[in-house]
């Protein structure tokens, strides 16, 4: 089963994603199938006998998708994220792919559940994956590992404290929601009314955040497959833009160049950084690293993903086609590097 969707800002992307692997892993002659999450399977009995799923080409629209529109879809309104069939149709799976991306899915809650219930699932584990969702743990982990980060601050605070913030907080500034991803729950202010408005904004996602300076430099990121690195991939948005969600999935938002016009100096530096940092926090099989490489040649780590992009213009498929790999190819090895780890 490929597991997809769910109730996430990235939902779209995570459709897309799960489209994509559930088609690849069908040509490699898998009896896959795409379920939504979040929806269910309500009155499919047999699902591994019949058709794929919603396979038809997804769109990720430029603006994160309104859930509550989503909620509303689902006729049992029931509290729980997995929708009607979900959890009993993964039980009788071989295995399920994880097409999921951001908090539901990628913050360990869908593994541990899973873990419970013995259902093999492709990826890191739960308390690997909810490490590495939270930004702020993942900086510990990596000033422990000798992995250079920016100097930051973890803040958790209410509208009542945005004009105190707004007067104390260096400018110009990064502000991340604490398990935001896609660049979803993220704002680089410049002044102190663009911090009042961002830190207003990430109200939305909880009001817990991490506040770093704002790194100027080159968008360069590094997966991890196995035990190896691959050739790193640098993203370069159209004039004026940074790296957001708009320049990720949408068409000519941003040039991905890889390998990454870097030295081999740099590109091994932040492949081992990665690395390290994949290894120090316990992820399993795959992920990504983002960096941003400044302009004296210092590489500093952003973040790691656990469940990177598998859509048709994600940066792992990119490095793994670099590396020789084609798009069916990377997702038999995630799945065969998965299970071979969660049988030992």
């Amino acid at each position: 089963m490929v597991l997809a969707g769910g109730l996430s800002p990235e939902r779209q992307v995570s459709l897309v994603s799960g489209q994509s692997i559930c088609r690849a892993l069908r040509e490699l002659g898998h009896r896959a199938v795409l379920v939504d999450m979040f929806l269910g399977l309500e009155g499919q009995e047999d699902i591994f006998s019949g058709p794929a799923g919603p396979l038809e080409d997804g769109v990720i629209r430029a603006q994160e998708p309104d859930l509550e529109a989503v909620r509303r879809q689902r006729g049992d309104r029931s509290p729980s994220l997995f929708g009607p069939g979900v959890l009993d149709a993964c039980a009788r799976a071989d295995a399920v792919f994880l097409g999921l991306h951001g908090e539901c899915g990628e913050d360990g809650r869908v593994q541990a559940a899973f873990d419970l219930l013995g259902i093999p699932y492709t990826g890191s584990g739960h308390l690997a994956s909810g490490m590495a969702m939270n930004k702020a743990v993942t900086k510990l982990f990596m000033e422990r590992s000798g992995v250079l980060t920016a100097p930051w601050r973890e803040l958790a605070y209410t509208r009542e404290d945005i004009p105190r913030l707004t007067g104390e907080l260096p400018l110009p500034c990064a502000v991340k929601t604490i398990n935001g991803g896609s660049s979803l729950g993220m704002a680089l202010p410049d002044t102190r009314e663009e911090l009042a408005g961002a830190l207003e904004e990430m109200l939305r996602y909880g009001g817990h955040v991490i506040v770093e300076p704002k790194l100027r430099g080159r968008d360069i990121t590094v997966g991890v497959l196995g035990d190896a690195y691959l050739p790193a991939v640098e993203m370069i948005p159209r004039e004026g833009a940074y790296f957001d969600y708009e320049a990720k999935y949408q068409s000519g938002g941003s040039q991905e160049v890889c390998p990454a016009p870097i030295t081999e100096e740099q590109w091994r530096a932040m492949g081992e950084a990665t690395l390290r940092l994949h290894r120090a926090l316990g992820l399993r099989a795959y992920s990504r690293a983002d960096f941003i490489l400044d302009s004296e040649g210092r590489a500093w780590c952003l973040e790691i993903n656990t469940l990177p992009g598998m859509t048709p213009a994600s940066l792992l498929p990119k490095e793994a086609a670099a590396a020789g790999l084609s798009y069916p190819q990377l997702c038999q090895r995630i799945l065969e590097l998965s299970l071979d780890k969660s049988l030992t």
